[in-house]
C-alpha cells in the first residue's frame, strides 16, 4: 500500500520515499512517502506497534530500510552510519551521564568531535542560556528536576547543530502537569534554534500542542497527514476520527444524497449534514460527531433531524467542563461534553434525567471508510 501527501511550502528538506521495513514476515513500515519542510516540527502519532518508532530509527540510521530512500537536504542517507549523519536523537530516558555535570554532559559530543576548547565553551554557555539553566551547569543530573533533565538532554542534542532533531517520546518521563508546562517551552527552544524536528509520540495532546503537522500511523501505514486542527475536524477515516480526540461514531445509510448536503439514517436518529459526499443512496457510512459539538436541553428541539432523546446514565465533572453519557433507545451511548461556563446552573442535567441532544448540520463528518 502506497500513500503520498502534499509537499509543504519548503519542499523536500527531508524526503521519505516509498520506505518499507520488514522484520521477517512482519511489515513494520509499509511504503511510507512523506516530505517534511525545513524548520518544521513534525509528529508521528500512533499506538504502540504502529511503526512510528521504526520509521524514526531508520531516519537515525539504527535500522536499515528494506526498500525506499531517505533524503536529507538533497543527500541520500542510504548506507550512512548513524554517527556520520547530521542528525541527533533525544531518547525518552534522556540518557544523561550521571557522573558528569550538566556542563560536561552538554559538552560531551563536542569534545568527541575534537572542537577547540574556546568553541566548546561558547556553544555550551549558549545552550545553557537557551534552556535557562545557566545557574545549574555544575550540578549533576540527579540534582535536577525531571523538566530540567529534559532540557539538558535537549541542549546536548542541539549543541552539535544537527540538521535534523529526532525526539522519541520526548516528554514521556514527566508527570502530566509538568509535561503540559514543558510542551510550549520545548517548542519555543526548537523554533529559536530553527532546527527541523521529527518527534514520535502516542500522546495526541502532545502532538496537537507541539507539532506544525501530524502524521497518524496504523499497522505501518501513514493514514493521514495534516495540520492539527484539520486532522481533528476533518479526519479521512474511521480510525483517525476515533484515534484523535473523543468522538461518537454512528453507523448509518445514506437516504438522500445532494451536491450540498446528505441525509443519513442511523439507529437512533437521522443526520442532516450540510455538505455533500462522493456517494449514493444506500451507501453504508459512519457519522463522526464530536462530544463538544452537541447541545443538551430538557425541551424538545425543533426539526426532525440532528436530535435524539436519551437518559443520563453517567456523568463526570472536570472543573471547566462536564461529560455526560446518554443511553439512547437502541442501547447505544452518546458522549456529550459541555463547558461549565456558569458557576451555578439550576437546569444542569443529572443522573437518570431524560434530555434531548441536538447538533447543527456543520457538526458531523461523514466517513466512507
Amino acid at each position: 500500500m502506497s500513500t503520498s501527501f502534499p509537499i509543504p511550502d519548503d519542499p523536500g528538506f527531508l524526503q521519505i520515499k516509498e520506505v518499507v521495513k520488514d522484520f521477517g514476515p512482519v511489515r513494520a513500515v509499509d511504503s511510507v512517502s512523506l516530505d517534511i519542510a525545513r524548520g518544521e516540527i513534525f509528529a508521528l502519532l500512533g499506538s504502540s506497534g504502529c511503526g512510528k518508532t521504526t520509521l524514526l530509527r531508520m531516519l537515525a540510521g539504527f535500522e536499515t530500510p528494506t526498500s525506499g530512500q531517505i533524503i536529507l537536504n538533497g543527500h541520500d542517507l542510504s548506507g550512512l552510519e548513524p554517527y556520520r549523519r547530521p542528525i541527533n536523537m533525544m531518547f525518552q530516558s534522556y540518557a544523561l551521564f550521571p557522573h558528569l555535570s550538566v556542563w560536561d554532559n552538554i559538552a560531551f559530543g563536542l569534545r568527541r568531535d575534537g572542537l577547540p576548547k574556546d568553541e566548546i565553551a561558547a556553544r555550551v554557555e549558549s545552550m545553557l542560556r537557551l534552556v535557562k539553566l545557566e545557574k545549574f551547569g555544575k550540578r549533576k543530573p540527579h540534582q535536577l528536576s525531571g523538566g530540567q533533565q529534559q532540557r539538558v538532554a535537549l541542549a546536548r542534542s542541539l549543541v552539535k547543530r544537527p540538521q535534523l532533531l529526532l525526539l522519541d517520546e520526548p516528554l514521556g518521563a514527566l508527570d502530566k502537569k509538568l509535561r503540559e508546562e514543558t510542551q510550549i517551552e520545548l517548542v519555543n527552544i526548537i523554533k529559536d534554534v530553527g532546527v527541523t524536528c521529527v518527534m514520535v509520540t502516542h500522546d495526541q495532546e502532545e502532538a496537537m500542542t507541539m507539532a506544525d503537522r501530524i502524521g497518524v500511523m496504523d499497522e505501518g501505514v501513514l493514514l493521514q497527514v495534516d495540520v492539527p486542527n484539520e486532522l481533528y475536524e476533518t479526519p479521512n477515516s474511521r480510525f483517525v476520527a476515533d484515534f484523535i480526540g473523543n468522538v461518537n461514531l454512528m453507523e448509518g445509510v445514506v437516504v438522500d444524497d445532494q451536491p450540498s448536503s446528505v441525509t443519513i439514517e442511523c439507529a437512533d436518529c437521522v443526520h442532516y449534514v450540510g455538505h455533500g459526499i462522493t456517494g449514493h443512496v444506500g451507501l453504508p457510512v459512519t457519522v463522526a460527531l464530536r462530544p463538544e459539538k452537541i447541545y443538551l436541553s430538557r425541551e424538545e428541539p425543533e426539526g426532525e433531524h440532528n436530535r435524539v432523546q436519551g437518559v443520563v446514565e453517567e456523568m463526570s465533572y472536570f472543573g471547566s467542563y462536564s461529560v455526560y453519557f446518554l443511553r439512547l433507545p437502541s442501547g447505544a451511548k452518546l458522549k456529550v461534553s459541555e463547558e461549565n461556563d456558569l458557576r451555578l446552573r439550576e437546569s444542569k442535567p443529572t443522573w437518570d434525567d431524560t434530555v434531548w441532544a441536538s447538533w447543527p448540520p456543520s457538526a458531523q463528518v461523514v466517513l466512507t471508510h
